[in-house]
C-alpha cells in the first residue's frame, strides 16, 4: 500500500514536500515514481528514483526545482518541491514497481508501475 501525503495551498514560489508512505513490501525492492494529473489533463511523469537511489529521473519541467529523495530505512520516497509554478497544479500521486528496468521509458511510463497511492492535490496559487 501506498500512502500518498503533504499536499496543500502554496503560493507561487513557494516550496512543498510531499511524502509516500510505503506498507506490505521491502520498500528497498522498488523503484518508485512520482506522477501528477491536472484537471482535464492526462497523468504525466514527474519524476522517479531507482531502488538503490543510484538513479534519478525528472521531468523536464521540474528539473532543477523538484527532486525525489526516498529513504529505505523509513520506507518511505518524498517529492521536495520547490519555486512552484501555478502550472504545477494538480494532484500528485506515488507509484511503485518490482520490476527491474534500467531504461528511462519504464521509468516515466504509468503502465510500468504495479502500485499507485490515492493521490494528494497541490495547489499553486498565483
Amino acid at each position: 500500500q501506498l500512502q500518498a501525503s503533504g499536499g496543500g495551498l502554496v503560493q507561487a514560489g513557494g516550496s512543498l514536500s510531499l511524502s509516500c508512505a510505503t506498507s506490505g513490501g521491502t520498500f528497498s525492492n522498488y523503484r518508485m515514481g512520482w506522477f501528477r494529473q491536472a484537471p482535464g489533463k492526462e497523468r504525466e511523469f514527474v519524476a522517479a528514483i531507482s531502488r538503490n537511489s543510484w538513479t534519478t529521473y525528472s521531468a523536464n519541467s521540474v528539473k532543477g526545482r523538484f527532486t525525489i529523495p526516498r529513504d529505505n530505512a523509513k520506507n518511505t520516497v518524498y517529492l521536495q518541491m520547490s519555486s512552484l509554478k501555478p502550472e504545477d497544479t494538480a494532484v500528485y500521486y506515488c507509484a511503485a514497481s518490482k520490476t527491474y528496468y534500467t531504461s528511462r521509458y519504464y521509468y516515466t511510463t504509468p503502465r510500468f508501475y504495479e502500485y499507485w497511492g490515492q493521490g494528494t492535490l497541490v495547489t499553486v496559487s498565483s
